[in-house]
């Protein structure tokens, strides 16, 4: 399945933004889905996942209470909302699905990645 990821944009600190991964080639509901983000000068990070029908999600600590992950596998597409964005948001988020997952949190489970869109939160 090929992943293209997009929404990403330049906005102010308290703003939101809507990411979303649209998977062609492959059925998504075939694939758990997670965000991951980099930063300049930073380790890949993970940010949420969500499983297949999106009965489970996770997120990392950093971003609970901000973040929404959720998918329409009928639209093959899954999202990340992002409310009350900060500076240190800042970063290239990318989409990765996986038809096996054990660790929903490890960047290694995942064989299928997006090529990425830019966020930037401005202070």
């Amino acid at each position: 399945v090929q992943l293209q990821a997009s929404g990403g944009g330049l906005v102010q600190a308290g703003d939101s933004l809507r990411l979303s991964c649209v998977a062609s080639g492959g059925t998504l509901s075939w694939y758990a889905v997670a965000w991951f983000r980099q930063a300049p000068g930073k380790e890949c990070e993970f940010v949420a996942s969500i499983t297949w029908s999106g009965g489970s999600t996770a997120y990392a600590e950093s971003v609970k209470g901000r973040f929404t992950t959720s998918r329409d596998n009928a639209k093959n597409t899954a999202y990340l909302q992002m409310n009350s964005l900060k500076a240190e948001d800042t970063a290239i988020y990318y989409c990765a699905a996986t038809t096996v997952l054990r660790d929903p949190r490890s960047s290694d489970e995942y064989n299928n990645w997006g090529q990425g869109t830019q966020v930037t939160v401005s202070s």
